[in-house]
């Protein structure tokens, strides 16, 4: 079974930094369909045994690599206010999960996630976000919910809707969700 990959150091760093931009390039030249662990190993310069032994099949190097891909690149904006942060943080969760190219992550990150880690790393991704947003407003002074309830009331019907409903969801949807959340949390 392969192992949830954790920001390794050294030469493993090398390796899978290789093999993800590998992924990336490769998807972009011959597409994703013609994706296989000896064309990654190629190009990523190591043997397709270093692939299967380090991710042990393509969906589960794809899975990785759609995770490091979901990353988020920083803190949400802050806005000055927790409706605003909210609304404009879901508006744009919403935005990027519909994507095509977020509903394909989302999908390979489930896909070849055996053992559930690499959900769980985007659960965690998403928590550590709405975090930031709900210690701003606490230091605000704000009231607010907290963020399991975030989670389920904004995030969960989201993925929910990129998974199975992707024509149902756009930013006055997720602006509904912050303001339903906002709403029951007295």
């Amino acid at each position: 079974m392969p192992r949830p990959m954790v920001r390794p150091g050294g030469r493993s760093a090398r390796v899978q930094q290789a093999v993800h931009a590998a992924v990336h390039e490769l998807e972009a030249e011959v597409g994703r369909g013609a994706l296989t662990v000896p064309l990654v190993a190629a190009r990523a310069g190591v043997t397709p045994s270093t692939v299967y032994r380090r991710w042990g099949d393509l969906s589960a190097l794809l899975s990785d690599v759609a995770v490091e891909r979901l990353r988020p690149d920083g803190d949400p904006d802050d806005l000055g206010d927790l409706a605003s942060d909210l609304r404009a943080w879901a508006e744009q969760f919403a935005e990027e999960m519909a994507s095509d190219v977020g509903r394909a992550y989302v999908r390979d990150a489930l896909v070849g996630d055996g053992d559930g880690g690499n959900a769980s790393r985007c659960s965690v991704y998403a928590a550590e976000t709405v975090d930031v947003i709900l210690r701003r407003a606490a230091a605000r002074g704000e009231a607010a919910p907290d963020v399991e309830r975030v989670l389920d009331a904004v995030v969960a019907p989201i993925v929910y809707r990129v998974l199975f409903r992707p024509g149902a969801l756009d930013a006055a949807y997720a602006h509904r969700l912050v303001a339903d959340c906002l709403r029951a949390r007295v």
